[in-house]
């Protein structure tokens, strides 16, 4: 029983909100087209404080194991070569592949990903989370680039200074470089007995918190506003097929294999859920539009992945409680 309500307690909130920002649209309170607008505050400037703040607030790099962020990008990047040429079995779509390979391997590591490693570990898990948000944020969104951009218009050419140039520009990225960058400077302060910190400057990094803050609970609700269930006919294989690969057989398949192969604990255990069974990224939808792709299949692969792992994510932390990992 107390596993159940450890698994259940650590899904509950965040479905809660969704429902609320469902509820929402349906009362005429908050718009679908209104969400959409909010929704570019949060790719933009809340999720980016998001990663932003959690690189920063690491402490000690050096103390950190980089054995299981090295297992997630070795998992990431095989889901993502496989995903290529997958994508072309499930759907013969050129505007579709892209959509499909990216559900793959994208999981919506900042959004849900990160709060509900605090919610499973606590704070004591926000660590290790962080960390590896450096490698798999970068990675996801990386990659994302690369597969809208080989299946774009069906044209398979690759232009490595346009897919570069997007990689660079994309919000996550900047706040990861950026994080990483004054990470260093305080590393080089700390060796030089300088004890002036970004922290220390109160205004900004009390602003920061607060839009970190507002990223969890403003993007869900926008989730939840954009709900349709519709536009499913003639795409139901590939919802089937992509929402089925995201929430079930890759995090199966790489919690599984961790399981066997390292002797990770709790928190890392909780790191590697968000990385693997989290739902898609809610920003692949924008993305996927932005880079000429099928953003109305995108949107339901988010809506159904998120309905789904609502499910298969209280599966998987249940039955990771049960084998006594948290």
């Amino acid at each position: 029983m107390n596993s159940f309500l450890f698994a259940l307690g650590a899904i509950t909130p965040l479905i809660l909100i969704v429902a609320i920002g469902y509820f929402l649209k349906r009362g005429g309170i908050f718009s679908a087209n209104t969400a959409k607008a909010v929704n570019k505050i949060v790719f933009r400037i809340l999720i980016p404080s998001t990663v932003f703040l959690n690189i920063y607030k690491i402490d000690d790099i050096g103390a950190i194991d980089a054995t299981y962020i090295a297992y997630t990008a070795v998992v990431t990047l095989a889901v993502f070569l496989i995903s290529l040429w997958l994508s072309g079995v499930i759907t013969k779509d050129a505007g579709r592949r892209g959509v499909i390979s990216q559900v793959m391997y994208r999981s919506n590591y900042a959004l849900i990903g990160l709060p509900l490693v605090e919610s499973i570990c606590g704070s004591d898990g926000l660590a290790e989370a962080a960390l590896l948000s450096v490698v798999s944020v970068s990675m996801f969104n990386v990659f994302a680039v690369i597969s809208l951009s080989v299946f774009k218009d069906g044209d398979k050419r690759i232009n490595i200074k346009n897919i570069l140039v997007d990689i660079l520009k994309n919000p996550l990225i900047q706040a990861i470089i950026a994080a990483m960058v004054l990470l260093v400077i305080r590393l080089i302060f700390v060796k030089a007995n300088i004890g002036f910190r970004l922290s220390d400057v109160k205004p900004l990094f009390t602003a920061i918190g607060y839009m970190s803050s507002a990223a969890t609970p403003v993007a869900l609700l926008c989730l939840g506003a954009q709900f349709e269930f519709s536009a499913i006919k003639g795409m139901r294989c590939e919802i089937v097929w992509g929402t089925l690969i995201r929430t079930v057989i890759v995090p199966a398949v790489a919690l599984g294999l961790a399981y066997l192969l390292f002797d990770f604990n709790g928190a890392i255990f909780a790191a590697l859920v968000a990385a693997f069974a989290t739902p898609v990224s809610v920003s692949s939808a924008p993305m996927a539009q932005e880079m000429g792709s099928d953003s109305v299949l995108a949107g339901q692969l988010v809506l159904w992945t998120t309905v789904v792992s609502s499910i298969t994510l209280f599966l998987f932390i249940y039955g990771l409680k049960l084998l006594n990992i948290f």
